[in-house]
């Protein structure tokens, strides 16, 4: 990628090149692998097959020994690191490559310098990289809109099996945009290796309920993908990463995602209720008959559930509070609510499918609210650990809260919300259910005892359409 120099400069280059070269001379390629084998003095056992090869690396590989299974391939060398690390041919002979992001550029040379006003280049692990909302949200992310456009960005890309072929094309897309401030890709199959240094990482991909499947069958299903994936984030990435999980039922995973990843601070572990604030600002917005940047201090408290809360008691609309301007008690009770808290199912019913280009925004947003400063005076929702929280909602659940931050990724919860009786209510319904959810899934992060008493209810939002991982 751009960011490498070969530390052993050799007359055949990279594996990444012959990997990807297109000859009919496959006896020659072999012979080229044996020399690289020979010069690495790289074992069989220990030597790994690209899950995906094109003819002439099947049999350059072959001489490096057998098949993995525990398959990856990549557009970058896994051994990428922070430091600059050199790049080895050896190293390299590990993962397949896309593109322009396999060259090798020397970072001495102005292929790969870039603008000293840059900071340096933070890695954004992107997990179900292969579905609708990703295909809006790495776009963004790669041309500057979310972390800004002095921030190079390294996009690393989880899928499956199954979408392998899609995350490639997804790079190819991602070359053809010419986007300067993205300096690298990955795609892979092996969160390990995806998330590899990250320092955030939107856990996007879950899969969807099935017919006839109960909520504590999906909190099950996908609890499970959500604890090897803070496993692995606890293993291989920053340990100051940021986490946004998106993937629902987003606060439970979030919560099995931090208790299997212990050496990451908790208060870095987020669940999306950013889409449910942005709803909010919009009806009341319309409600009140003036643009949206007009709405501020929305909160939505608790689940990104169908108990969730969005407050109309603290919001505020040209500074003044919402219930004065709009003046109708009865609307915002019994209206607005259920609007908010069933927009994403009334969607479904006129577009066919859950929300992709709205939900990639919300996410954007939410990056935002935590790399630039709060504006005074106001806050931003997002769901996180309840831990010492200033308005005694149960700990150890991750709740959706009104927050603000300075801009450097942290934030804090703000403290002297009014709670009046309305909102007391509805913020207990929501955290008996996200509590009651943790007792489903407590088994996931080694605690025992308790028993899954949710109902039958389905009040999970609706959330990515693909079964990608």
């Amino acid at each position: 990628s751009r960011k490498f120099e070969l530390a052993t400069p050799t007359a055949f280059g990279s594996l990444h090149h012959i990997a990807t070269l297109h000859t009919p001379n496959l006896a020659k390629m072999s012979a080229v692998a044996a020399q690289m084998q020979a010069s690495c003095k790289i074992s069989a056992s220990a030597a790994r097959i690209p899950t995906k090869q094109s003819a002439a690396s099947r049999v350059a590989l072959k001489a490096l020994g057998k098949t993995s299974s525990k398959a990856v391939f990549a557009s970058r060398p896994a051994s990428y690191k922070r430091v600059q690390k050199a790049l080895t041919v050896c190293e390299a002979a590990e993962e397949d490559c896309v593109g322009i992001y396999c060259i090798p550029y020397d970072l001495k040379t102005a292929a790969g310098a870039m603008p000293d006003t840059w900071k340096k280049p933070i890695v954004v692990a992107v997990s179900g990289a292969a579905g609708q909302i990703s295909n809006h949200l790495l776009f963004m992310i790669a041309s500057g809109e979310v972390y800004g456009k002095d921030q190079p960005i390294i996009l690393s890309m989880l899928g499956s099996s199954r979408s392998r072929e899609a995350l490639e094309g997804v790079a190819m897309e991602l070359e053809d945009c010419l986007f300067p401030l993205l300096r690298e890709v990955r795609i892979g199959i092996d969160a390990e290796v995806v998330f590899e240094d990250a320092d955030w990482a939107l856990l996007i991909g879950a899969k969807p309920r099935g017919p006839g499947m109960e909520r504590s069958d999906l909190l099950e299903m996908n609890g499970g993908i959500f604890a090897e994936q803070g496993k692995a984030l606890d293993k291989v990435a920053s340990k100051d990463v940021k986490v946004m999980v998106v993937g629902n039922p987003c606060n439970t995973n979030a919560l099995i995602c931090m208790k299997n990843a212990p050496s990451i601070p908790p208060e870095n572990f987020h669940a999306l209720t950013r889409l449910d604030e942005n709803r909010a600002k919009y009806q009341l917005a319309l409600k009140a008959g003036i643009f949206f940047d007009k709405v501020s201090n929305v909160t939505i408290w608790g689940n990104h559930s169908t108990t969730q809360v969005p407050d109309f008691v603290n919001a505020k609309i040209n500074g003044a509070p919402a219930e004065e301007i709009i003046g109708d008690q009865k609307w915002l009770e019994n209206e607005f609510t259920p609007t908010i808290q069933t927009r994403g199912g009334a969607l479904i019913k006129k577009w066919g499918r859950s929300s992709a280009a709205s939900t990639a925004v919300s996410i954007a947003d939410a990056i935002r609210s935590l790399v630039t400063p709060t504006p005074e005076g106001d806050w931003f929702s997002t769901a996180v650990i309840t831990t010492g929280n200033p308005y005694g909602i149960p700990e150890d659940i991750v709740f959706s809260m009104p927050c603000k931050s300075a801009g450097d990724g942290s934030y804090e919860v703000v403290e002297g919300v009014e709670i009046n009786d309305w909102l007391k209510t509805k913020i207990a319904a929501s955290a008996e259910e996200l509590t009651k959810e943790r007792e489903c899934v407590k088994h996931l992060f080694g605690e025992m005892g308790g028993a899954c008493e949710i109902g039958k209810e389905d009040t999970t939002l609706p959330g990515q359409v693909e079964a990608e991982i």
